[in-house]
């Protein structure tokens, strides 16, 4: 790459490069010694007597709800919808709700007019940005919701069950389906079923953007009424995200601020065409873009997977984890295809003979075969020059990339790993290598690394071949490189990683 093509890119093009969005990351911290002060102050004095209003509040709910469903075969609450009595001891338990979140300081306010279950059998409400959000379920009068079938197990599972919920096993593909015809049967019924209301992001973001809907709410092709939520709030104590603060101290934080607000405004009722009828995506991204609009925010196409890669990469402690969401749609946007081409980087002569832990933009490109003027690989490379140093570890890209784009078994990223920090090819890791191969893939410290390392080193030669690695592991610890029920490690699959290497005594 010459010279001149590097001193083309400017600082302002750089300075111009627009931050991608990540919905999945919320901080919070509090900064101000004020806030610390009323913080602990609060915790003292308030949060007692406000656990102990919401404990009121919601066992005297659960009390009614069992005694509504006293009675009622389980079968029977599946099929049809609750009457009478029991209808209307509906209205008592949705006031004891509002109760508790009145007397947690929640404060809301009410925008536009609910629709009838006439008008729109069913509520899309968005963005799902925390558990507070159950708290429309009050706020809406009880509507039916989607459940995944654990939620059951806790103390609150008659109120739950008091709304007629539709359950999901959200791993499981055939509940999925039985689910959307459980969501199709209800909307389309003669029948007096409650509205169902539904979140169709499918997971909880920091409410920047809207990610991709999921397509349930949507078959049926039935009216539906958008509505949006907002937490208007000087410090958000409530947004809950896959990289942030825990749910319980989120709720401490909420305990300990004297009001926090929540706004609930409901959207005019979307009619859908006839094309829209028949194709439930064009529907929800129609339905969608009504809902940003309404609410100033853009739409991304993040998805609930794009979510359960990025735990699995957490859990591994894969290098940027939190960040591999935006690598993967920057990766699309840069034209990838695949995994090949970082797979023949790896691959490649030349890896052993430069040294990848710091590379500058231009190398970047020129390795991964890029036209520097492109604003998505200039993205792509500040994400991984966390210092802004004007340097990247490529090897902190390959191993994202190929160990999260295509499902490998726990084992496999771990002999990718080698293979990536296997910089000379000889089979071989020094201690240092070992440590970012393994801690980078097993979720383990790097003390732990390094006592493992020894323990593999019997001999003291300072290095380890991944054979060795593998039989002590298979001999002392195998759970260690066991992740999960579909994650069986299997010992004699080395050839990705023999056929690549030179074996060096």
């Amino acid at each position: 790459m010459s010279a001149k093509l590097a001193v083309g890119i400017s600082q302002i093009d750089c300075d111009d490069t627009e931050p991608l969005i990540n919905p999945f990351v919320h901080h919070l911290e509090l900064n101000s010694t004020y806030e610390k002060i009323k913080t602990i102050v609060l915790t003292l004095i308030l949060v007692p007597v406000r656990v102990g209003l919401i404990c009121f509040f919601v066992v005297t709910g659960w009390i009614l709800a069992t005694i509504g469903l006293f009675g009622v075969p389980e079968q029977e609450l599946h099929e049809k919808p609750l009457e009478g009595w029991r209808k209307k001891l509906k209205n008592i338990i949705s006031l004891l709700g509002q109760s508790s979140l009145r007397a947690g300081g929640m404060h809301f306010t009410i925008k536009g007019r609910q629709a009838s279950r006439d008008e729109a059998p069913i509520l899309v409400a968005a963005p799902h940005s925390t558990f507070l959000d159950a708290g429309l379920v009050y706020v809406t009068g009880f509507p039916s919701t989607i459940v995944r079938t654990e939620s059951v197990s806790f103390h609150i599972g008659k109120l739950i069950n008091y709304t007629q919920p539709i359950y999901v096993w959200r791993d499981d593909p055939d509940s999925r389906q039985k689910s959307v015809k459980e969501i199709i049967k209800r909307a389309t019924s003669d029948m007096d079923w409650p509205q169902i209301l539904i979140f169709p992001e499918g997971t909880c973001t920091n409410r920047s953007c809207l990610i991709s809907f999921k397509n349930g709410a949507f078959y049926p092709g039935v009216p539906i009424q958008p509505v949006c939520i907002r937490y208007p709030n000087k410090l958000d104590t409530v947004t809950w995200t896959w990289e942030g603060p825990s749910a319980l101290k989120l709720l401490w934080l909420t305990l300990t601020q004297p009001s926090s607000n929540c706004e609930v405004e409901f959207l005019p009722i979307y009619y859908p065409s006839e094309e829209e009828k028949r194709d439930a995506k064009l529907f929800a991204n129609n339905v969608r873009a009504v809902m940003a609009k309404a609410l100033g925010v853009p739409v991304v196409d993040y998805s609930y997977s794009d979510c359960k890669m990025m735990t699995k990469a957490k859990e591994m402690n894969l290098p940027f984890a939190n960040s591999l969401v935006e690598v993967r749609k920057l990766r699309k946007k840069l034209g990838f295809k695949g995994t090949d081409r970082e797979e023949a980087v790896v691959k490649s002569n030349s890896y052993t003979c430069r040294d990848y832990s710091k590379v500058t933009f231009i190398e970047f490109v020129d390795t991964m075969r890029l036209h520097s003027n492109e604003q998505a690989a200039l993205q792509l490379f500040r994400i991984y020059d966390k210092n802004n140093t004007g340097l990247m570890d490529i090897r902190d890209y390959l191993l994202g990339v190929l160990a999260t784009e295509e499902e490998k078994t726990t084992e496999e990223v771990v002999v990718l790993a080698f293979m990536i920090y296997d910089v000379k090819r000889n089979g071989k890791l020094t201690a240092d290598n070992f440590c970012k191969a393994v801690c980078q893939t097993l979720g383990i410290s790097q003390e732990y690394g390094l006592q493992i390392f020894d323990q593999v080193d019997r001999k003291q030669l300072g290095f380890v071949r991944l054979e060795d690695f593998l039989t002590w592991v298979s001999k002392y610890v195998p759970h260690l490189i066991y992740l999960g029920p579909n994650d069986k490690p299997n010992w004699q699959n080395l050839s990705v990683y023999q056929n690549h290497e030179k074996k060096v005594d």
